[in-house]
């Protein structure tokens, strides 16, 4: 049971990812370029490519935020969908009122 579980997580986690993934990849070409730049000695070059690269990895992080984001507002409506949550609809399950 535990493979079929990972194996869904993966088949759902891959396509929200894909952004992130995407950035990743422009990130090392990036960081590959750099190192490319670095070994020829051009300065105008290096910085080019380091702010690019910085500029790749702040959408990375704001790919991973809003995925992050996305998942809590899913969380939440789950919670609040189900009656045996605390917090949820019916508010069985929860601390009591006294």
């Amino acid at each position: 049971m535990n493979v079929r579980l990972a194996d869904l997580a993966g088949r759902v986690l891959r396509p929200v990812l894909l952004p992130v993934q995407f950035a990743l990849l422009l990130f090392t070409l990036r960081l590959g370029r750099l190192r490319a730049a670095r070994a020829r000695g051009d300065r105008g070059a290096i910085s080019i490519e380091l702010a690019l690269a910085i500029i790749a990895l702040v959408f990375v992080a704001g790919a991973v935020a809003t995925a992050l984001y996305l998942l809590k507002d899913k969380v939440v409506q789950k919670v609040q969908q189900d009656p045996n949550m605390p917090g949820g609809a019916g508010g069985a399950g929860g601390a009591t009122k006294g």
